[in-house]
């Protein structure tokens, strides 16, 4: 069963030991969570969008439904960091708005605080267990 990055990321917080939380992350391992994972940790890190709470309508729409998933929307997540993409401000700003109205309340929720790098404040994750989880993860020098 697939699950959305906000429940992984409670599975995570939930585990009692920093073995379990590493052995979660590498069972739900995706291209998408370890994307998230990155924008929160890697301080070179640098979102190109405005701080705090970002002005869009959460998707209503009941649980595996009408929403797109982060797993499939994580491959444009560079437009919205410096050194990814050369849109305009206006658009990028309009894209991420768009981009969390499709998606669940709950993987909105994981990038409005990965871009404000505060996925810590939420869940109980921390970078020492993604690196561990991830050693493939090259940190640093990303903008």
């Amino acid at each position: 069963m697939k699950l959305l990055i906000n429940e992984v990321l409670q599975k995570v917080s939930n585990a009692k030991t920093k073995k379990e939380k590493i052995k979660l992350l590498q069972q739900f391992n995706t291209q998408a969570l370890r994307s998230v994972l990155i924008v929160n940790f890697d301080e070179s890190i640098i979102s190109l969008l405005p701080e705090g709470a970002v002005p869009y309508t959460p998707n209503e729409a009941p649980e595996g439904t009408e929403h797109t998933v982060l797993e499939k929307e994580s491959r444009i997540l560079y437009h919205f960091f410096k050194g990814g993409s050369s849109i305009n401000q206006t658009k990028r700003e309009s894209m991420f708005i768009r981009l969390l109205e499709g998606l669940t309340a709950g993987e909105a929720e994981v990038l409005c605080l990965a871009k404000d790098k505060k996925l810590g404040k939420r869940w109980k994750i921390t970078r020492a267990c993604v690196e561990e989880a991830f050693p493939q993860i090259q940190w640093g020098n990303r903008s």
